[in-house]
């Protein structure tokens, strides 16, 4: 709280009665699956799996709770909800209890000294209210040097946005965001959101057990996906339903496209963001590479047949002088007399004449019919 000169003072409160905090944006996911709330084992559970307390652990049996690194809690119901902290608590909590190591299988922690565990009995906290650490919380976690994933940064900036009434432009501007993440992972949110109420996609359906959101905030920005899924403007990035009623059966191809689909069993056609969400991009602003799509054509295809013949054969003929030129130019020091890549070269000459002479007559043919018609 603050003091007399304006600066926050820390207290040292007992760690047995600190609570770790279900509404933590890392356990979003896990709260959103149950959807009446997760127990205080369940998140110790989690956060032990997922999120690298071992780390946290370590360093604290062998230095001891740093004091200047408190807890912020918030009184709710009469309990102190750890708001910020929840790993450290965590990591005390192994320490000091042997059965709870082994019920995790966190057996490779070491053991403490009388001395540290004297002195994690009571653990620094700072009492506030939970709206009054955001732009704190999320300097450190959205954009600073302990980031959430994509998704526990997209919830965390939707509550402040959604609950606590503050502009995106004022969030950003807080943690210090420049480059338009603040207002990118909340419209991906909102959008994915907005297709599981409408009932189009179901992220619980997606084809691997990692969500990757960047595939779909990144995606959005593309002006074909955009056209695609009729999100349009600056006004977008704030709106709780970004996605146009009338377009939001395709954004749910979209997802499927992103994320794959286990009911309808179809794995997502983007395997990598690079370069598998460019060409996503590029077969839909094709009304023939998407009808390949429609029809479960693998990307590559629905690719090349969005470009159609004629950018096919140009890149193919720039791709082939590109490669002809590398090897020309590692010619003296790679090539040592072998008969079979004499043959290769032989071919490819044969290959390049013959092309050669069949472009110059589409080159005399279509020049003739311009002169007669």
């Amino acid at each position: 709280m603050p003091g007399n000169n304006g600066t926050v003072e820390a207290r040292l409160e007992p760690q047995a009665e600190l609570q770790f905090d279900e509404r933590n944006p890392r356990l979003l996911e896990q709260l959103r699956k149950n959807g009446t709330g997760i127990s205080q084992e369940d998140i110790i559970r989690i956060l032990w799996r997922e999120f690298a307390v071992d780390e946290v652990a370590m360093s604290i049996a062998a230095n001891g709770y740093f004091q200047h690194e408190p807890l912020f809690v918030t009184r709710d119901d009469d309990h102190l909800v750890v708001v910020e902290g929840n790993r450290r608590l965590a990591a005390v909590r192994l320490l000091l209890n042997s059965n709870l190591r082994r019920q995790l299988g966190a057996t490779d922690l070491p053991r403490i000294t009388e001395r540290v565990r004297r002195g994690l009995q009571e653990i620094p906290v700072i009492e506030c209210q939970r709206n009054a650490v955001w732009e704190y919380i999320g300097f450190k976690h959205v954009n600073g040097p302990q980031a959430w994933q994509p998704v526990a940064k997209a919830g965390y900036i939707a509550w402040v946005r959604n609950t606590l009434k503050v502009p995106l432009d004022r969030i950003a501007k807080q943690i210090g965001d420049q480059h338009s993440t603040v207002r990118r992972l909340y419209r991906g949110l909102m959008a994915l959101e907005q297709a599981e109420v409408a009932g189009v996609y179901d992220r619980e359906e997606r084809w691997r057990a990692r969500f990757a959101l960047s595939h779909l905030y990144t995606g959005l920005d593309y002006p074909s996906i955009q056209k695609f899924t009729g999100i349009s403007g600056e006004a977008s990035y704030s709106k709780r339903r970004p996605i146009p009623k009338r377009k939001i059966k395709e954004f749910g191809e979209l997802c499927i496209w992103l994320y794959g689909s286990k009911t309808k069993e179809q794995p997502p056609i983007v395997q990598r963001q690079n370069p598998d969400l460019r060409n996503l991009a590029e077969v839909l602003g094709s009304r023939d590479g998407l009808a390949a799509l429609r029809k479960g054509l693998p990307l590559q295809i629905s690719l090349d047949i969005s470009k159609g013949d004629e950018q096919l054969f140009r890149e193919a003929l720039v791709a082939a002088k590109q490669s002809l030129q590398d090897a020309r130019g590692r010619l003296i020091t790679g090539y040592e007399g072998e008969p079979d890549l004499l043959d290769t070269a032989e071919d490819i000459r044969e290959l390049a004449v013959d092309t050669h002479k069949a472009m110059i007559k589409v080159h005399d043919s279509r020049r003739k019919k311009r002169r007669t018609g």
